[in-house]
């Protein structure tokens, strides 16, 4: 029996991420199981892919490299309503730098505890956006996603 892969949990960060992409409107649907995930920087384009239920691709650098559910299947799952969606959060995190804040910290904690800074800056609570992850990362974790083989 072939069992289906399923993808690790991902970093908190990346329910943040995929708010963002959202709200920076970096997604595209290009079909009700497709759609085209353009990154924080613009030179990179991810390819999502659903096969209507439970399994999922993409080819981001977390699902590929490191078997998590990534930020652009996380972005995608949230615009079917599969995952959890918090507009209010999704709009302070419009034109954020995620790669160049990922890359210069290393760290996603760091880069959470900057982001979080500068939602309240913006009227949003650290005790709202916590929450909401972990609304979202419970949610996950019972839809169970697979990886889809494409």
């Amino acid at each position: 029996m072939n069992m289906n892969q399923l993808w690790k949990k991902p970093p908190r960060i990346k329910v943040l991420e995929a708010l963002g992409c959202i709200a920076d409107r970096r997604i595209e649907l290009i079909s009700d199981y497709e759609a085209k995930v353009v990154s924080s920087t613009g030179e990179r384009t991810y390819i999502v892919k659903w096969n209507g239920g439970k399994a999922i691709f993409s080819n981001d650098n977390g699902s590929i490299y490191r078997g998590y559910l990534g930020y652009p299947s996380i972005a995608f799952l949230m615009l079917k309503g599969l995952l959890p969606f918090n507009k209010r959060i999704a709009e302070g995190l419009k034109g954020i730098p995620w790669k160049r804040l990922n890359e210069k910290y290393k760290k996603y904690w760091i880069v959470e505890s900057i982001i979080k800074r500068q939602l309240k800056r913006r009227g949003i609570s650290e005790e709202e956006v916590e929450n909401f992850i972990k609304e979202v990362l419970t949610a996950i974790k019972k839809l169970k996603p697979e990886k889809l083989e494409v």
